[in-house]
């Protein structure tokens, strides 16, 4: 059994599920978990999109303020990364006991 969550926890697992509340956002996350190797150039994920590559900037920079991804200049280019621990507490979260 596991403690509820405080004032302060539920107000930044509420920042991470906004974040994930759009759909670009969800889909960018979506794209960096699948990659073989778990990281992916931001020249990747903005071609996966009829987007301009500002707003796909904007939607990485809100997944990275609010923990999901973390990322690493390279060259000329950026590569993005999943943050395990912060999907690890929103498992965590959701994970309840079926019954039956």
């Amino acid at each position: 059994m596991r403690e509820p969550l405080d004032a302060e926890q539920a107000a930044g697992v509420a920042r991470v599920f906004k974040a994930l509340g759009d759909p670009v956002r969800l889909r960018i996350l979506s794209i960096v978990a699948s990659r073989a190797g778990g990281e992916v150039c931001v020249c990747d994920i903005t071609g996966a999109f009829e987007l301009s590559q500002p707003t796909i900037s904007h939607h990485l920079k809100v997944l990275k303020e609010v923990g999901l991804l973390t990322s690493q200049r390279r060259a000329s280019w950026v590569y993005y990364r999943l943050v395990p621990e912060t999907l690890g507490e929103l498992s965590a979260l959701l994970d309840v006991p079926v019954t039956v």
